[in-house]
């Protein structure tokens, strides 16, 4: 197992694994400047990695997954206004462009720019424990960033519960609305079984599977039947899909080269 040890993130490899740890637990995980650069650098790299075949995305502790911007420092929303694009929004960008599994460790309180990180993963494993929340107009300002990952995975109604109340809601409830896919009071356990479910399936069919996943959204009816009858054809193509083919005609398990 690598570990890269950061004062603020924490960065673990095992096998194809790649686990990412907000290490700020005194101040409930909430995203500093390194985080965020962290964060976005070890994403921007995952690509370039054949091997890895999962990210899982964690907060230090069992209080909190991450409590979003750190409204300590007094510069959360400050910004360089000469620049179009901004380190959280990055972020977020880096995240879309991923095409390995991404799966939130939801390990305690997801609220604000935490519920962008939850949004920016493909899957979400909740504690028991954990609560979810939009909290920005509480103190004067609105969820902006953060509506782009989350107003496609969840209803409009519940969406703008979330925001214009500032309320939150129990694991249970996030459930209910979408916004992760199991609650459980064994999280870790939960997470190496939703890896086991990964890593025996086709590299290459995952990979561009999120390729076509990410490139749908927002495509009008034909577009998007246009992509995706253009999209099957070259996934056909794919090592892997042939070899998949032949294992299930072979009645054997397949041996996937991941291309």
């Amino acid at each position: 197992m690598g570990v890269a040890e950061t004062e603020e993130l924490r960065v673990e490899r095992e096998g194809g694994v790649l686990r990412l740890t907000i290490a700020r637990e005194e101040r409930r995980n909430a995203m500093s400047a390194a985080v965020v650069a962290g964060l976005t650098r070890e994403l921007t790299q995952a690509n370039a990695d054949r091997s890895l075949r999962a990210i899982v995305l964690s907060g230090a502790g069992d209080k909190a997954f991450c409590a979003g911007a750190d409204l300590a420092t007094g510069g959360a929303f400050k910004f360089d206004y000469a620049e179009p694009q901004q380190g959280f929004a990055n972020l977020l960008r880096a995240a879309h462009a991923v095409h390995v599994p991404l799966i939130a460790r939801v390990n305690g309180a997801c609220m604000a720019g935490g519920m962008g990180l939850l949004a920016m993963c493909d899957l979400a494993v909740a504690a028991i424990h954990a609560r979810f929340g939009l909290p920005e107009v509480k103190v004067g300002v609105f969820p902006a960033q953060v509506l782009t990952v989350l107003q496609g995975l969840i209803g409009r109604r519940a969406l703008a519960e979330l925001c214009i109340t500032g309320e939150s809601v129990d694991a249970q409830q996030a459930l209910a609305m979408g916004l992760v896919n199991e609650v459980s009071d064994e999280l870790d356990v939960a997470i190496d079984r939703w890896l086991a479910r990964i890593v025996d399936k086709s590299p290459a069919a995952i990979r561009r599977g999120l390729y076509l996943m990410k490139h749908l959204e927002g495509l009008p009816f034909e577009q998007s039947m246009a992509f995706t009858e253009s999209q099957i054809g070259l996934i056909a193509l794919t090592e892997d899909a042939a070899e998949g083919q032949a294992a299930f005609r072979e009645k054997r398990a397949p041996q996937w080269s991941g291309r």
